[in-house]
């Protein structure tokens, strides 16, 4: 994909953190990262890892309190995401940098048609007329596969089933032609054939429109397909980071390569699924060195207690691995040749 030398969007050391009664939750801790014209940087881990936090961050739709930006900045296009008044962000938010959200009926008003959700930011961003936005709604419902959409534009959302209303809100996502699309898990409630419809609208859009795209996914055949570029995110941190054929064929870290070794498509019929042992840790307790080390099979001693941040392996390829990092480890999955086809035919 056609990409500039200048990111359109930077982001530098985001730090969002939940202040409760039970103690503070970092649930976003130090995170960088950067997004190209055109390029689609993918997010992932499990749940609970900080993907979502980290995208509602950026588009300051954290609830305050509890929730409270500790630090960092996110650049869009020399505006600062997290900085600017409110007034300049409404032109921004919703226009130039849109959201697919992961739960679309919490996020579509039950009172309202979808028709008039889906002309909305038409009509206050784009300055079209009410015939107009209305035509551009039905197109909008046609491109992500919608049938009858000329009628089903004046339903309401409960009228819709779940997966129609992920096509609805994809729409709307899409429907101003942004600069910054993010997708936060927005494939999860459609079918294969569905999905893959969506993914090609959403790479229509980059080819026409130079549109960056950070996809947030637990889906790793998924992003082996679309992303240009891959963020491993664990316990509110990034723990590899570099170009998706690298990762994925290469992983410097052992938690990607336990996510690599734990989709299911890459394992031979009948054979023991792999299972990451151990739950991820809480993240409003203390976590001293490697957040992965608990669960880890290679960890030692040193890697319970020292800092572990992302540290450039080589070009673009960055690990938080301290064993890799002194070279007493590496790591190798040998299931990748599998999962990596997966989302090319996703």
């Amino acid at each position: 994909m056609t990409t500039s030398n200048t990111p359109l969007l930077k982001v530098d050391d985001l730090r969002t953190y939940f202040h409760t009664r039970n103690g503070v939750v970092k649930a976003v801790d130090g995170i960088s990262f950067h997004v190209n014209r055109g390029e689609t940087l993918g997010i992932v881990g499990e749940s609970g890892s900080g993907k979502s936090v980290s995208s509602y961050t950026l588009m300051r739709l954290i609830p305050t309190p509890p929730g409270r930006i500790e630090s960092g900045s996110a650049v869009f296009d020399g505006m600062d995401l997290l900085k600017m008044p409110e007034k300049d962000l409404r032109k921004v938010r919703g226009n130039r940098v849109t959201m697919i959200f992961q739960d679309p009926m919490t996020c579509l008003n039950p009172y309202l048609r979808v028709g008039e959700q889906l002309m909305e930011p038409l009509l206050i961003h784009k300055g079209l007329s009410r015939d107009d936005a209305r035509k551009r709604a039905i197109r909008a419902l046609e491109e992500v596969g919608i049938q009858g959409a000329a009628s089903r534009v004046n339903h309401y959302p409960h009228e819709f089933s779940g997966g129609m209303r992920q096509r609805v809100m994809i729409a709307m996502a899409l429907i101003t032609e942004p600069e910054l699309l993010i997708a936060d898990e927005p494939t999860t409630a459609l079918d294969v054939t569905v999905q893959a419809q969506i993914l090609d609208l959403i790479k229509k859009l980059q080819r026409e429109k130079g549109t960056a795209v950070v996809f947030i996914t637990h889906d790793l055949g998924v992003i082996s397909g679309m992303a240009d570029r891959v963020l491993v995110m664990y316990a509110g941190r990034a723990v590899e980071t570099g170009v998706t054929r690298d990762v994925f064929y290469h992983p410097q870290h052992p938690y990607t390569q336990a996510l690599i070794d734990s989709i299911p498509a890459s394992h031979a019929p009948g054979e023991e699924l792999f299972t990451i042992k151990g739950l991820p840790p809480d993240v409003s307790k203390p976590l001293p060195g490697c957040a992965f080390s608990l669960r880890c099979l290679h960890a030692e001693e040193a890697c319970r207690s020292t800092d572990a941040r992302i540290h450039e392996l080589s070009a673009g390829h960055g690990s938080s691995c301290l064993r890799v990092h002194q070279g007493s480890l590496k790591v190798i999955t040998h299931r990748v040749a599998h999962a990596s086809g997966q989302g090319a035919h996703a």
